[in-house]
């Protein structure tokens, strides 16, 4: 199976599951954490002229805590069941957001077409990640700011070390008595996935400055600690092996 396919076809059993996840994270600290980290970010614009996407919605996450708040999301996700998911999930904010099922690596949109485009858990998850970094580069405007959250998630494969890092957080989280997120998970087709997509193995967020700046980008700025600002308790011993980071870097005039 192409191996796009196959990520779509392992995402589309992950929905529900997925969702809930978001959901947990919807109804505590969570929504007003990501909120603020947002807003600190975005351009100084009025909520209503601001044009934002959001790569790789999901269960739609990001497009629901901004439509609350006014903002108006165009929101893509290559997978069909996580866009009706998404749609379910941000029912009666239909006026704020606008999904399509898309590909983050070959985006239908014109060249500069939004001021911000924002990303969460997905630049790992792709076949050809500097492709879609060139994508995002292109439908940015002048200006134009990226925003991407991602992690690590799988150079346990790759390291000893963060094996058994992993395997402690593992640990942790059962003497915890807490959700464990990655045994709620087809861990072997996951695993099997990350072995055949190139981030997997690669020093990040280094890995990303750098061909950010390849592609053009400027003011490129990594933030190594933003989990603690974002993160559960719950989050912060399941993934503790994984620090979330923030990449924000900016399409130059």
């Amino acid at each position: 199976m192409d191996l796009l396919k196959e990520i779509q076809a392992y995402w589309s059993t992950r929905t529900e599951g997925y969702s809930e996840v978001n959901q947990k994270e919807l109804e505590g600290m969570q929504r007003g954490a990501w909120l603020k980290v947002l807003e600190e970010q975005f351009p100084s614009c009025e909520k209503d002229q601001l044009r934002i996407l959001d790569i790789g919605t999901g269960p739609g996450f990001f497009p629901r805590i901004l439509a609350e708040q006014g903002y108006h999301v165009t929101a893509v996700d290559y997978t069909y069941e996580m866009l009706e998911k998404a749609r379910e999930n941000t029912k009666g904010l239909e006026e704020f957001i606008t999904f399509f099922q898309m590909d983050a690596q070959n985006l239908d949109f014109p060249d500069q077409s939004f001021d911000v485009v924002i990303s969460r858990n997905l630049t790992w998850n792709l076949p050809d990640p500097r492709r879609a970094y060139e994508e995002w580069y292109r439908v940015l405007d002048k200006g134009g700011k990226l925003l991407n959250f991602d992690a690590n998630w799988y150079s346990y494969l790759y390291d000893e070390e963060q094996r058994k890092a992993y395997e402690q957080d593992r640990q942790n989280v059962e003497e915890q008595n807490l959700d464990d997120h990655y045994l709620c998970t087809d861990i072997d087709r996951m695993e099997k996935i990350a072995y055949q997509v190139p981030l997997s193995a690669a020093s990040r967020p280094q890995w990303d400055v750098k061909v950010l700046r390849e592609i053009g980008f400027e003011q490129i700025k990594t933030d190594t600690q933003i989990w603690k600002q974002v993160w559960s308790e719950e989050e912060r011993l399941n993934y503790q092996s994984t620090p979330m980071f923030m990449i924000a870097a900016v399409r130059g005039k």
